[in-house]
């Protein structure tokens, strides 16, 4: 009889009504060609879908704070840190302590569990290749070498009212300077005179430098390397005083709607499992989890480079400020 009924209801167009999916919702500050592939396999592993929406770090932060009594997702995955830690002075950020929290060092994580890293994200100099050989220039090994002339309106970069990236390269200057503002300020104004544009994204300037459009740029590595694997011809190089680089985390939102699913989602993110997938997926980000190995390509670009963490209490207690002088003294300079 049974068979009967399913054959009939077959026949009729019926269908017996699907399970409903367990969703958990976020805000990716990861590009979406390296979030859609995380989230599938998050799917497959857990059978939990992900609805996201990307943005850039500025973009998600300002959404999250004004969100912040009625949070329209539960997720706040990837971005540099300094971002995160800006959102914590604003209150936005449920405490939790993944699985894995014990065994990351103490640069990835909040101690209070308020945020936790999934990665590590290095700045690097990303030049033209025929670029630099038309103007007869090594790329660049110093800050210094990016105020030469040839660059004069072909360097791009990001814009520090949008993009964690150009954020990160900010509080850069300003650790190779000691965190002289005068000096570090100093600085970017007279490498503003050679900036061709200051774009969205902190990847907005790598297709124009792939192409030639422009000279060179400051990238986060993940971005830099994706071009190049992509086959244009470009340099990947360090200055030698150092360089930034800056922890990509995840955080629960506080009032989330459905806090268990986010902490899955946490939970996953910050585990081997997930970081041990970026070689698979060709996401050059460095793991954060100390199981997982540096794919060895990278590990080679990124051997002999000067590179120091960017210190998120600093950044995140100063971000507002340092970006609000970097857009009235450098942003809007007037030669």
């Amino acid at each position: 009889m049974r068979m009967i009924v399913l054959v009939l209801a077959a026949a009729l167009g019926w269908a017996a009504p699907a399970a409903a999916q367990q969703t958990v919702n976020a805000y990716s500050i990861w590009p979406e060609n390296w979030a859609r592939p995380m989230f599938e396999e998050f799917e497959k592993a857990t059978g939990i879908k992900v609805n996201f929406v990307r943005f850039s770090s500025g973009e998600a932060l300002a959404r999250v704070i004004a969100e912040k009594n009625n949070p329209r997702v539960d997720v706040l995955f990837g971005g540099p840190v300094e971002t995160h830690a800006a959102g914590i002075k604003e209150g936005i950020f449920e405490a939790y302590k993944p699985p894995s929290f014990a065994k990351l060092p103490a640069r990835f994580k909040q101690a209070d569990g308020q945020w936790v890293a999934i990665a590590d994200d290095p700045l690097v100099f990303m030049s033209n290749s025929k670029f630099l050989k038309e103007n007869n220039l090594k790329p660049p090994a110093s800050w210094e070498d990016l105020l030469n002339p040839a660059y004069k309106n072909m360097l791009q970069m990001a814009d520090a009212r949008t993009s964690g990236t150009a954020v990160t390269r900010i509080f850069s200057v300003l650790e190779v300077n000691g965190r002289d503002e005068t000096k570090a300020f100093d600085y970017m104004k007279k490498l503003r005179k050679n900036v061709q544009v200051y774009t969205k994204s902190g990847g907005g300037g790598t297709l124009p430098v792939g192409l030639g459009q422009a000279g060179a740029g400051i990238f986060f590595i993940v971005d830099a390397l994706d071009t190049k694997a992509k086959g244009y011809d470009v340099s990947i190089s360090f200055p030698k005083e150092g360089i930034g680089t800056s922890a990509e985390a995840v955080a629960l939102l506080k009032g989330a709607k459905n806090p268990e699913l986010g902490k899955k989602l946490i939970d996953w993110a910050t585990s081997s499992a997930m970081q041990g997938l970026f070689a698979k997926h060709k996401i050059n980000f460095v793991p954060a989890h100390p199981d997982v190995a540096v794919e060895a390509s990278l590990a080679e670009v990124l051997k002999g480079a000067k590179i120091f963490p960017i210190d998120d209490a600093y950044a995140g207690a100063n971000r507002k400020r340092i970006v609000e002088r970097w857009v009235n003294e450098v942003l809007n300079a007037k030669e």
